[in-house]
């Protein structure tokens, strides 16, 4: 049976079942669960949260009377999207909630430690999105809990390193651009949160947004969404309808947040207003939908759609450093922080006249990635494959510009930064 009682009476043992108030001050990621743990006892105790529900048919019953016994609780109000602040700093004032995050980040690990469990993920997350877009397709409501897990598993693969989940993500193909971008676009929303000053919580809620700000394409006619050749206007048309029907979705699902609502109806708002579907402009987005706008577009264009081929990633960022009146400045630069001035696989010439391959980002040394070495300018010939940490003072070298891997006949370009074991 479920009851609802005030936060004061829970114990340990008890099945959590819901909680009262904003999805954001609860201080636990997942709510339905036993509460085994005295420290999750105490944090939920300080959280602020005024009540919650309980299943005493999966844990232990309330000792006395409850404030109500209803089946099922009400349904968790979400808050007010927080407007966008002018600064980076400001933001993590602003989002930052009091209460005490989910589990901490694991320690960050090398890029190519964790390219192995990545593509691992990589090949879950496909198989778990076809699934849910397609029920989507089929006009089964999301269950925004059930997508949780696999927002779990991105966190924490990008917690270890955002680098090696963001860059396998951009290898999807034509077929599956549409299921991939939607799990690209959750894990760089984490990065970019994290990188932001968001808590956890803020940081998965924000990842579980850009899960899902896509749904919408499944209400698309598969004819107009896999078109090859441009789209004709009253094509393009339709396909700006997406946003507000993957809306009208969401609104039906179980547990949506309203971010995710937001940012399912408001990732192709501009800040000049130029955006749709409701043209607004410069703080009526929401910060999450600023965030969302940015990821993206940047997945898009590093990718191969059925209409266009990929742009490399360092030159999409120079790109979109130029669409002015596109992006929140102060959003965007910590987006450029969190992936890298010069991205994982992009092609750089070095002062020694060597071609490298990035490899890994050196928080806090943005012009000073970790590359792998393999062909000489000199003499037009591949060389001994090398590791260089240019962040490393002892490395005697540095990026002098990037290259594009056409121009020097490359094709095998991304096995040489997604398969460590790959030599030149």
């Amino acid at each position: 049976m479920l009851k609802k009682i005030p936060v004061r009476q829970i114990k340990l043992g008890m099945f959590l079942h819901g909680m009262e108030g904003p999805w954001l001050s609860h201080p636990f990621w997942k709510t339905k669960f036993v509460l085994r743990d005295q420290a999750d006892l105490d944090a939920l105790l300080r959280s602020g949260v005024p009540a919650v529900w309980i299943d005493s048919s999966k844990g232990s019953d309330v000792e006395g009377e409850a404030m109500e016994t209803l089946e099922p609780p009400p349904p968790e109000a979400a808050p007010e999207p927080a407007p966008a602040p002018a600064t980076v700093a400001a933001v993590a004032a602003v989002v930052s909630p009091a209460s005490p995050a989910p589990a901490q980040p694991e320690a960050r690990v090398a890029a190519g430690e964790e390219m192995q469990r990545a593509a691992q993920l990589v090949n879950r997350s496909r198989e778990a999105v076809v699934k849910l877009f397609g029920e989507a397709r089929l006009g089964k409501a999301i269950d925004a809990e059930a997508c949780l897990p696999l927002v779990e598993d991105v966190a924490s693969s990008v917690a270890r390193n955002p680098s090696a989940l963001i860059s396998l993500a951009r290898l999807k193909t034509k077929d599956d651009y549409t299921y991939m971008h939607s799990v690209a676009v959750c894990a760089l929303m984490v990065s970019l949160g994290r990188q932001m000053g968001l808590s956890e919580t803020q940081a998965r809620e924000a990842g579980l947004a850009g899960l899902l700000h896509d749904v919408g394409k499944m209400a698309m006619p598969m004819e107009v969404l896999n078109k090859p050749g441009a789209l004709t206007d009253d094509e393009f048309a339709v396909m700006r309808s997406h946003p507000m029907r993957g809306f009208e979705m969401l609104k039906e699902g179980a547990a949506v947040p309203e971010s995710a609502l937001d940012v399912c109806l408001h990732h192709h708002e501009k800040m000049d207003g130029s955006g749709y579907p409701n043209k607004l402009k410069g703080d009526q987005i929401s910060l999450l939908s600023r965030m969302g706008a940015v990821c993206d577009v940047y997945d898009a264009i590093t990718s191969n759609r059925p209409y266009k081929t990929a742009w490399d990633a360092a030159g999409s960022i120079q790109r979109m450093s130029q669409w002015a009146g596109h992006f929140d400045p102060a959003i965007f630069k910590a987006f450029v922080i969190s992936v890298g001035i010069y991205p994982v696989g992009t092609l750089v010439k070095l002062h020694s006249g060597r071609l490298a391959v990035v490899i890994d980002q050196n928080p806090g040394a943005l012009v000073s990635p970790t590359v792998r070495v393999f062909f000489s300018t000199k003499s037009k010939m591949p060389i001994p494959v090398q590791v260089l940490n240019l962040a490393d003072p002892a490395t005697n070298d540095k990026i002098v510009g990037r290259e594009i891997p056409q121009d020097w006949g490359f094709s095998h370009i991304d096995d040489l930064w997604s398969k460590p074991d790959v030599r030149a």
